[in-house]
């Protein structure tokens, strides 16, 4: 079966299952003092840069905790977009692993993008023992509406979060999408845009399971290493979740993966754009299109392709490319959808 539903049904890369392989021989000494290990950690290193410790954790979830976990107080107030990920999609483990009050803020059109203007109205109460204190800001890059943070509107949040004495998490399980949709390097994303936390993804782009948490910020460095084990985020056989990260930042893997999934949604979307009754609801900026169509054609294609429904009253869906879609997984969607339309 071939998917559109999410980037999360797609294959483990070859090169990455070939790592895994090879990190499966002999014994080796668990909780990451594996050769697998360091050699991943000096391998994000040289790719991003020596100012970030990297923790990997089983799943984007987990890391979002850790990290949240690592930067709050259960007294403190998250910011996020009211289509947030640990606001809408984590069953409320942000909240009550945190015991924070997590605000969701409306963006501009719905397109999932936090501003400071769009932040600065729930800044209030500060120092008032009858309030929540702000604390964080949580982004996603790409956001859930598939939209894309530029760098210059990240270095504007870092500007904004310095004033009101935030700190910034960015949830990057789509930032190799991010990337390729800007044409930077993961060092400018996350590094020169001043993020203190980043969740640097990889299952939705061709890893088996994992993700890592990126801890930039000094302040956090200390205690990480024991928020990740409290969390229950420490595997004991880390070698076979570091050892993907290392096959995918070599030789751009992680940008050939990237460019292959937004490359054939935007295929996708040229197509969509030629036939009658459908209308995008966002702008294509990478891997996810959110797109309405008449419900009796999208009943119909339900028969063949599972997709989500991401306002089922107005008949909106969303399709999503991976790194393993191929110009003729487009081209048969395309036509299933002309065919009933």
């Amino acid at each position: 079966m071939r998917s559109f539903a999410s980037d999360n049904n797609s294959g483990v890369h070859p090169s990455v299952m070939e790592a895994i392989n090879q990190a499966n021989k002999d014994h080796a000494i668990g909780y990451g003092d594996d050769p697998w290990s360091k050699e991943a950690v000096e391998t994000i290193h040289r790719v991003i840069g020596n100012e970030v410790d990297p923790y990997f954790t089983f799943n984007g979830t987990g890391a979002n905790v850790t990290a949240l976990r690592l930067l709050t107080r259960p007294y403190q107030t998250i910011f996020c977009a009211e289509t947030a990920h640990i606001y809408v999609d984590e069953c409320s483990a942000p909240a009550s692993q945190t015991g924070c009050h997590i605000r969701p803020i409306a963006t501009t059109n719905g397109n999932g993008k936090l501003t400071p203007e769009l932040i600065a109205p729930h800044i209030h109460g500060v120092g008032d023992q009858h309030h929540a204190q702000p604390r964080a800001i949580y982004i996603s890059q790409c956001t859930e509406m598939g939209t894309v943070y530029t760098l210059e509107e990240l270095k504007e949040l870092r500007a904004f979060a310095d004033k009101h004495q935030l700190y910034i998490l960015m949830d990057g399980a789509r930032i190799s999408n991010a990337c390729v949709a800007l044409n930077c390097s993961l060092r400018e994303m996350i590094i020169n845009t001043g993020m203190d936390l980043v969740v640097l993804g990889g299952t939705k782009n061709g890893l088996m399971v994992g993700e890592c948490l990126l801890v930039i910020n000094d302040a956090f460095k200390q205690e990480a290493k024991f928020m990740r084990k409290n969390t229950a985020q420490l595997a004991s056989k880390m070698r076979f979740l570091s050892c993907q990260f290392t096959a995918f930042l070599q030789d751009n893997l992680w940008k050939k993966c990237a460019a292959n999934a937004n490359q054939l949604a935007k295929r996708l979307c040229d197509g969509l754009k030629q036939i009658d009754g459908v209308k995008m609801t966002q702008p294509l900026d990478s891997n996810q299109l959110f797109l309405t169509m008449p419900r009796p054609v999208i009943d119909k294609l339900l028969e063949d392709y599972f997709f989500y429904f991401w306002n089922e009253e107005k008949h909106e869906i969303r399709f999503v490319t991976s790194w393993d879609t191929t110009e003729e997984d487009v081209d048969q969607l395309l036509s299933s959808i002309k065919k009933n339309s």
